[in-house]
């Protein structure tokens, strides 16, 4: 079994203070991808180049203390690469991909932060920006290869993946824009699927991954689904198991994993 995790990490020194590396240990993944590392590479030097005998692979944002992705692996890539439009989203630090290649195989994981939309209409149109660029780069990935995406999406696809989806409806990562990209994602035409929905296909409260730091949210389990496995057809069929871990907070987004019926 292939055990893939998934976190949002809100800062990779705040998430190691609260106890990340030990967790990382004893649920034993092959491979975390991680975003909102919010860290330059002499911030990880001698800290964070490895993690719970998995080896790091980064792609760090311009900005200090802000955005970036990494994947920790117990398998060594065939090849890494670093962002994906060579412009203003690579600059952020927004994609990593580590390729497992052989003879007989195509295949990569992919840590993918979204841009957030909910600071203001700047950053809602950067958002547009970067879904209108990601969509080819991910259809000539899957004419390539076969891919498993995590990230953070910042979009809630349907109304089971928040709680008060009514009161949303004209909030950044619940607007019919962002809702119908992620549509046309998982269309036939296109073909990717949500993998934690092809095994949990029903859930609304159990499946949350993000609760805000206002109020009580997380106390009331008032959460949005933000963080996604996406992976192509063949892959999705071997996923097995899921589960989002909450018993223990690293950040204010929790880790979702899921097991494939693989091994690299």
């Amino acid at each position: 079994m292939f055990k893939l995790t998934s976190l949002n990490l809100n800062g990779i020194r705040s998430a190691a203070t609260k106890g990340l590396e030990d967790w990382l240990a004893k649920s034993a993944p092959d491979c975390i991808c991680v975003q909102e590392v919010k860290a330059q590479a002499p911030d990880v030097a001698g800290r964070f180049e490895t993690l719970a005998g998995l080896r790091g692979h980064f792609h760090f944002a311009e900005k200090k203390g802000y955005s970036g992705t990494a994947i920790y692996s117990r398998h060594e890539p065939s090849a890494v690469r670093i962002g994906f439009d060579a412009g203003e989203f690579d600059a952020e630090g927004r994609y990593t991909e580590l390729r497992f290649d052989t003879p007989k195989r195509k295949f990569s994981i992919i840590s993918a932060y979204f841009p957030s939309g909910s600071s203001g209409p700047e950053r809602q149109e950067a958002k547009y920006r970067f879904l209108a660029a990601f969509f080819p780069h991910l259809l000539t990935l899957k004419s390539e290869r076969e891919f498993i995406l995590c990230g953070d999406v910042n979009i809630a696809h349907t109304q089971n993946d928040l709680k008060n989806w009514r009161s949303n409806q004209k909030n950044s990562g619940f607007l019919p824009e962002e809702r119908e990209w992620m549509s046309q994602l998982l269309s036939e035409d296109v073909g990717l699927i949500d993998v934690y929905r092809r095994l949990q296909p029903d859930t609304t409260d159990t499946c949350y991954t993000w609760w805000s730091n206002r109020g009580q949210a997380y106390a009331n389990n008032v959460g949005w689904r933000l963080d996604y496995h996406l992976a192509t057809p063949a892959i999705a069929a071997l996923a097995r198991t899921e589960s989002i871990f909450k018993d223990q907070r690293f950040s204010d987004h929790a880790p979702i994993t899921i097991g494939y019926d693989f091994k690299l």
